[in-house]
């Protein structure tokens, strides 16, 4: 079965480089049990947790940009098996990567789990979609408690994912994954001051004529 997200990321000067590295026969004869272009529950997990990612898309001169874009957990929905969207919240207002969009929609992206040292690659297609031009989609994409403005939403319709390997991701943790770690730690050091407090009290009672 073809590999999908290679098919479309290996063009000549790849395949030239690979063979230059000594890769080439490994891809060229790599099989695989699906083509990576439908999500799967495992995406969906992965997905849903995000709060998160990096996109690139492709000036008109061929520059190419990357954008990090950010949102509360769970900010990226999937629609259905192939469709991805999220609320384009105001930044800059440069307008880069959304310009860049509506010359070529081909984008890419990359969301990165960093405590697990997992992350997900996807290629897409990338449609920029007014707020009030399919309110069920808006409705489905804005985070009503989120300070973010949104301005568009963006669907992204999928052309194929892959999963990178672990290798040279450093863990890193959010502030709120920090605090549930060491919420224990913060709790057992309440309960032995609040002993050392009332050992203390006893002493001092003890001590009293």
């Amino acid at each position: 079965m073809a590999y999908g997200f290679l098919d479309i990321a290996s063009t000549p000067s790849v395949h030239a480089m690979q063979a230059k590295m000594g890769s080439a026969d490994y891809w060229r004869n790599v099989e695989t049990s699906r083509e990576f272009d439908r999500f799967t529950g495992k995406e969906a997990m992965f997905i849903a947790e995000r709060d998160s990612f990096y996109m690139a898309s492709v000036s008109e001169d061929g520059w190419p940009y990357v954008q990090h874009r950010g949102g509360p957990p769970g900010f990226v929905k999937l629609v259905d098996d192939t469709t991805l969207a999220f609320a384009d919240f105001r930044g800059n207002r440069q307008y880069l990567t959304m310009g860049n969009v509506a010359a070529d929609p081909r984008v890419s992206m990359i969301m990165v789990d960093y405590p697990r040292r997992a992350r997900l690659k996807v290629f897409a297609r990338a449609e920029l979609v007014e707020l009030d031009a399919d309110p069920d989609l808006a409705a489905t994409v804005l985070a009503p408690v989120y300070r973010g403005k949104a301005e568009h939403v963006v669907r992204l319709h999928l052309l194929a994912f892959d999963w990178n390997c672990p290798q040279h991701i450093t863990p890193r943790f959010s502030e709120a994954e920090v605090t549930e770690a060491v919420a224990p730690l913060h709790a057992r050091i309440a309960e032995l001051a609040a002993e050392n407090t009332e050992l203390r009290s006893r002493l001092t009672r003890q001590g009293e004529p």
